[in-house]
């Protein structure tokens, strides 16, 4: 089964982007412009993995991911801001609301599909440990 990937980011041509990355290797991907209908899709579609632009209009990034962790059926799924919010401060912020990493805009996309597997793969191997009673 494909793995699911929501990115949320309002702009078009990042969506292009990541969604071209993303298919290129066989994952699916859903997409949202804003991160009322980016909640929305993580509660109807359960991605295994989102991919959060901090930018975002009405609902920044960080009251996204709050949302998203405050919700039980969601709480799981690891969210990794995508952003071009450079500053220590900024990376820190985000692990601190819940996000399990950080991927500074713009990015090189030879280096984006390795990173991201790194916590589709990792968020994985976690849940065979817990389902393993280890």
């Amino acid at each position: 089964m494909k793995k699911k990937v929501l990115v949320i980011d309002d702009n078009e041509q990042n969506l292009y982007l990541i969604t071209f990355l993303l298919e290129s290797k066989g994952y699916e991907v859903i997409t949202a412009i804003d991160g009322i209908k980016g909640i929305k899709k993580a509660i109807e579609k359960k991605p295994d993995l989102i991919l959060l632009d901090i930018q975002l209009p009405e609902l920044d990034g960080y009251e996204v991911a709050k949302r998203i962790k405050s919700i039980d059926e969601i709480s799981h799924i690891p969210i990794v801001a995508v952003t071009s919010y450079a500053m220590p401060a900024d990376e820190e912020k985000a692990l601190a609301i819940g996000c399990v990493g950080y991927i500074k805009k713009p990015f090189f996309p030879e280096n984006f599909i390795p990173e991201i597997e790194k916590y589709l793969f990792e968020n994985k191997e976690s849940d065979k440990h817990e389902n393993s009673g280890c």
